[in-house]
């Protein structure tokens, strides 16, 4: 009998008659900064299964690494690998196989969200990202390279590591973390020439990991989705304007009604974060047509 191992802000855990093998089942949750929405979005569970369902498939037939996808086997539902999580920092043995690396890899590609907000503060410069010192960026700009960053797993917000910590808590060797890294890079090769050939540009996204056999890497959890990824209409780019195609417009209406400042207050003072209101319906029904309508146009199939 199926019970429930995990549920996290979007999607649930549950095992299966074989202790080797979980069910990822996908819920119309929607969360930002942290924080459940307490508003459903009609379509979205399923518009995350099927996408990263058929991104895995061509990660896998294009050789670019192991996934943890077995198969779909419902519209929000689908059947993976399962692996060992030890959340002690550190705690994972050197030579330990079958475990999930407790990191999450960004990958930019245009200076936006948070990577636009941290360079606004100064938190990072020009020449970090690419460009020459002391260069004036504009937000949206294409950086002259894909900039890698690593966040934490298993904290109560994520958190961005340097490279002495990313290894200090993962226990992965140095060649361990720079093959995950390259295949990242690989993967948005694919995400990115698909994209382009639907009129779309992938601006950044996360991706996370486990060590299976031989301590190879295995792409798991969901990527190249609304949820971890970020997407802008291409012509309306070359045109000088930027489309946001992700939930990104979700996060705004709650900086314009303020509740985001106020939660970045509480967190600041290390206070109770105030709850986070319901979406306007008109939001709720523009987010889900998104969902459906993205689904589209990245898979190039009908939802």
């Amino acid at each position: 009998m199926s019970e429930l191992i995990y549920e996290g802000k979007v999607k649930q855990v549950w095992s299966t008659d074989d202790p080797e093998v979980i069910e990822f089942r996908y819920t119309d949750q929607i969360s930002v900064y942290d924080q459940i929405i307490p508003s459903l979005i009609p379509g979205k569970g399923e518009s995350l299964n099927r996408t990263s369902c058929h991104w895995f498939d061509l990660v896998e037939k294009e050789n670019i690494c192991e996934t943890h996808l077995i198969k779909m086997t419902a519209p929000n539902r689908c059947l993976a690998k399962k692996f060992a999580v030890i959340k002690e920092p550190g705690a994972i043995p050197k030579d330990m196989e079958n475990v999930f690396v407790p990191l999450e890899v960004i990958c930019r590609h245009y200076l936006s969200g948070s990577g636009w907000r941290r360079y606004k503060r100064g938190d990072l410069t020009s020449e970090e990202l690419g460009f020459e010192k002391n260069v004036e960026l504009e937000e949206g700009v294409k950086l002259p390279e894909p900039y890698l960053e690593v966040s934490t797993k298993f904290e109560a917000f994520d958190r961005l590591l340097d490279r002495e910590e990313a290894l200090e808590i993962s226990n992965l060797s140095g060649d361990e973390l720079d093959n995950i890294l390259k295949i990242v890079l690989e993967i948005d090769e694919i995400i990115s020439r698909e994209a382009k050939l639907r009129g779309l540009i992938h601006v950044d996204g996360k991706k996370e990991f486990a060590l299976g056999k031989n301590r190879k890497p295995v792409l798991v959890d969901s990527f190249g989705t609304l949820d971890e990824d970020r997407w802008w209409d291409a012509k309306s780019y070359v045109e000088g304007e930027i489309v946001q195609l992700s939930k990104e417009f979700v996060r705004q209406h709650y900086i314009e009604t303020g509740h985001q400042p106020k939660l970045y207050d509480a967190r600041e003072k290390g206070i109770e974060d105030p709850p986070i209101p319901a979406l306007p319906e008109e939001i709720i029904k523009r987010t889900s047509k998104l969902y459906t309508d993205m689904y589209e146009r990245l898979t190039g199939m009908k939802f």
